[in-house]
């Protein structure tokens, strides 16, 4: 048994090291390629010895930098409140993009937007929060409205029909208050407008979220195996799943308060790592983290190689195929 557990640690440590280094060498070669391909050098000097006299130190410095560290931190929200979502509901095909909580924010900031133009980044991350908590509430609300409670095709359903209702109420207020413009943003999603101040605002909220949940991973692993085991062990499902379910409302809204709707992040990566390294949560979170900015980062890298697609589009390239494979299981959790 020990020396099981010590095979599966190993291959835990070996496989996050190695997607840490692939998360670190992509993120350096995103810095270096782009519209205008830098140097090594030029990044390091943007870095540490910045002139804004230099032009390629203000274009690395305000945009590319900040831009691929926003990848980053939104793949690693996305990934993690997707993994979180797929324990505590256990379904395979729970993610903030598919059950309504992208669409929820989207329609909060557009909202907010319309009563207040000026509004900062810390209000329009909060409404994102509210608008996504609002998502996800009615979709958990339709979903097990039915007796037997929500099953994951039920769950789906009931995400694809409020995200629809919620994107028609976003286009609406965008048509009244001329904010078209604006919100084709939030639709096709994009790290381009990335700021410092977002950052600064946002990535150590995440951070924090992120060891709180990791705090409860084993919690979380027990929830994620079921109510009965959960309450024979002891543990109070209630307040686990409540506190888990409100940091990954948290972790949606703050990834469309930055970047705007981005599905099946969420989806695929808590897939990838539970078949990689196994269901226990204090292994799953911190790798789902570093998948996920892999990905998103990844995936981004594409669409500026692609002359700016959206980045959503690039996603749903692969999340696409990757959420009929589940529908077709059933979206049994491995």
């Amino acid at each position: 048994m020990t020396q099981s557990k010590t095979i599966k640690e190993n291959r835990y440590s070996i496989i996050l090291t190695v997607t840490i280094i692939l998360l670190v060498a992509v993120l350096l070669l995103s810095f270096l390629f782009g519209a205008k391909t830098t140097s090594i050098q030029m990044v390091y000097d943007a870095i540490f010895n910045y002139n804004p006299q230099i032009e390629e130190h203000n274009i690395l410095r305000e945009i590319r930098i900040p831009r691929e560290i926003g990848a980053v931190i939104v793949g690693m929200a996305l990934a993690v409140s997707g993994a979180v979502m797929q324990g505590v509901t256990r379904n395979g095909l729970a993610d903030p993009g598919l059950l309504g909580l992208n669409a929820g924010a989207s329609m909060m900031l557009a909202l907010t937007l319309a009563v207040i133009p000026s509004a900062g980044y810390f209000t329009l991350m909060l409404a994102g929060f509210v608008g996504a908590g609002i998502g996800g509430v009615l979709v958990m609300s339709v979903g097990s409205s039915k007796r037997g409670g929500f099953s994951p095709m039920r769950l789906v359903l009931a995400g694809a029909a409020v995200s629809a209702l919620l994107t028609a109420a976003s286009e609406g207020i965008a048509l009244i208050f001329k904010l078209n413009q604006t919100l084709t943003f939030w639709s096709v999603g994009g790290v381009s407008g990335t700021t410092w101040k977002q950052l600064m605002i946002s990535t150590p909220i995440v951070v924090v979220i992120l060891i709180v949940l990791i705090m409860m991973s084993r919690q979380l692993t027990i929830l994620s195996l079921g109510d009965t085991l959960s309450k024979g062990l002891g543990q109070n499902s209630t307040v686990v799943r409540y506190t888990s379910l409100i940091a990954t409302i948290l972790l949606a809204g703050i990834a469309v308060s930055i970047v705007g709707q981005i599905a099946f992040v969420g989806l695929m990566v808590p897939h990838i790592v539970r078949f990689m390294i196994g269901t226990d949560y204090k292994r799953v979170i911190p790798l789902s983290a570093v998948l996920g900015g892999f990905i998103l980062l990844f995936a981004d890298m594409i669409a500026r190689m692609l002359g700016e697609a959206p980045i959503g589009a690039v996603i749903s390239i692969i999340g696409v195929p990757f959420f009929l494979y589940l529908v077709r299981r059933d979206g049994k959790i491995l």
